[in-house]
């Protein structure tokens, strides 16, 4: 228990910071913590959950994805696109994945082989994907076809559990243990560490790299997914602030942009703590137009936390 204690310091921080949260908002309305805006809390942060898992394993390898809010939009146009051309669910759903992945190669090999700056490489697939977005279906929105296509989000799996939170769950846990308890997993702190030296370990570098932005964009896809599966409609502009709320709920959750530290619960726990604030300001009755600024206290002051704790280690 101590060392569970030391490893997870970080994510309990933030699991207590949450609880206040919730705590402070539940003074001003009490219904903040009621079952019922605890369900709506996790169903909306569900998408946000996925895609920052994602965009976690390429900030740990010492890179960033930029393009997986536009992947997402993609993502749902793509799928109602098929459907309205007259595809099942299933096969709809496997050419909405499809986009993560091509995206994710993309932006893997012009990081890996190119030698492109990941800044510059995902800024310009955000462009794209963005773009085409728009293109697919000349800016409409479109509703899903498929009559059970609910389900993904909402059905049961297991009985008791909606799909949307069994999704959060298993991926979380399994990705943490992958980081924690597999070879692999423990090359991506390696290489988000020191590239250098992880080459000299005989890590495989370039191929850690590619698989990070792989998943990060099969993983932005998949949230959009459960996204539609819950509206049911695909908008082009659907992840139009996804992009910047993922990289902040990593940011949030412990992990540093410099690559190297971090933890999938962390990520998950910052995609909550976004969540909650918002969810606060809107049953407070704040303008909504403040989200913005108090997300980005709430990421500035997670980095000088983490900066005083480097420096204190240093």
């Amino acid at each position: 228990m101590p060392g569970f204690l030391h490893t997870y310091r970080t994510e309990i921080a933030i699991a207590v910071a949450i609880i206040a949260l919730l705590v402070a908002v539940s003074l001003f309305v009490p219904a903040a913590l009621s079952s019922g805006n605890l369900r709506n809390i996790i169903q909306a942060a569900a998408p946000l959950i996925i895609m920052s898992l994602g965009a976690f394993l390429v900030v740990l390898t010492g890179g960033i994805d930029l393009s997986v809010g536009s992947v997402f939009s993609l993502t749902g146009m793509v799928t109602a696109l098929a459907m309205a051309n007259g595809a099942d669910g299933f096969t709809a759903s496997l050419a909405g994945l499809s986009v993560g992945l091509v995206f994710g190669a993309i932006n893997g090999f012009l990081v890996t082989v190119v030698r492109l700056a990941p800044f510059v490489v995902t800024l310009i697939t955000y462009a794209i994907a963005g773009s085409l977005a728009f293109i697919v279906t000349n800016g409409r929105s479109m509703p899903i076809g498929a009559p059970d296509f609910w389900l993904l989000n909402s059905g049961e799996l297991i009985p008791g559990i909606a799909n949307h939170l069994l999704y959060c769950i298993v991926l979380m846990l399994a990705l943490e243990v992958i980081l924690r308890k597999v070879v692999i997993g423990r090359w991506f702190y390696a290489v988000g560490s020191s590239a250098g030296a992880a080459r000299l370990l005989g890590i495989p570098v370039l191929r850690v790299t590619f698989l990070a932005y792989v998943a990060s964009g099969l993983l932005a896809s998949f949230a959009g997914l459960v996204t539609v599966s819950y509206i049911l409609n695909a908008e082009a502009t659907a992840g139009a602030s996804l992009m910047l709320q993922a990289i902040a709920a990593v940011v949030i959750g412990g992990a540093s942009l410099a690559g190297g530290t971090g933890s999938a619960i962390g990520a998950v726990l910052g995609a909550l703590m976004i969540t909650c604030i918002q969810n606060g300001v809107n049953l407070i009755g704040v303008n909504s137009f403040w989200q913005g600024s108090v997300t980005g206290i709430a990421i500035l002051l997670a980095v000088l936390i983490d900066r005083f704790g480097n420096t204190r280690r240093n």
